[in-house]
């Protein structure tokens, strides 16, 4: 299951860091790129709908300085109530699907034909991870968790995608010693990279993003027949 609270937290922390902001200290030097991405990331938060998305995840273990590659796609239907609509499924190097809506999520891995169900509240009560509740967070209990923004720069990443770049650190205790953000010209965070406090590493990046297009609500309901072994958490 730690595998399933990795790719929720990671997910979680691109979902969440579109309703970041920073405490009201910043550095003159950063000030102009703070106010431009905030005002952009407001406006982006505001007028997304639905997003679909590529997503590349690479994990770095600091100990073996080893790398481990994963690829697929992301759909999120943002809901008032808190209870966002989400698909998260890898095809590569494993195909694996993790689906959430109405408080409750769904990992089917086809291989085993396992299936891990429950409510996302209860991931909440693991240590590493209790952030699949940053999707739903508001903007004053993002502001509680997180300090002002560091390392404020503009930065180009593969792909030729003009960003800016910024770091935060929790300010409550946390299972990751911080988060980097590179945030794109319409405000949408578009790469993040979350450092553990042992150095392992987790840099998630979205490409091919399609938004405010019709996703059917069948993406997030997966209908397995009866031969698949199911897990509550």
């Amino acid at each position: 299951m730690k595998r399933l609270f990795s790719f929720s937290l990671v997910v979680g922390l691109f979902l969440a860091t579109m309703s970041i902001a920073p405490a009201s200290r910043t550095s003159a030097q950063s000030a102009g790129l703070v106010s431009s991405i905030l005002t952009k990331m407001e406006k982006q938060k505001r007028n997304l709908k639905t997003l679909r998305a590529n997503i590349n995840m690479e994990k770095y273990n600091s100990q073996l300085r080893e790398k481990e590659m994963w690829s697929g796609i992301v759909l999120y239907i943002p809901e008032a109530t808190g209870n966002a609509l989400f698909r998260l499924e890898w095809n590569k190097p494993q195909h694996e699907i993790l689906t959430t809506g109405d408080g409750y999520y769904l990992l089917y891995r086809p291989r085993l034909r396992i299936a891990y169900e429950g409510k996302t509240s209860s991931i909440g009560n693991h240590n590493d991870s209790d952030v699949l509740a940053l999707m739903n967070m508001s903007a004053t209990q993002l502001r509680t968790k997180f300090g002002e923004f560091q390392d404020v720069r503009e930065e180009t990443l593969w792909g030729g995608v003009a960003t800016t770049h910024f770091k935060v650190f929790p300010k409550v205790a946390a299972s990751y010693k911080y988060i980097e953000v590179w945030v794109d010209n319409e405000g949408m965070p578009v790469q993040t990279k979350m450092v553990e406090k042992n150095d392992d590493a987790t840099t998630v990046r979205l490409t091919n993003l399609a938004k405010n297009q019709t996703i059917p609500l069948d993406q997030f309901k997966q209908n397995l027949d009866a031969s698949v072994k199911r897990v509550r958490g």
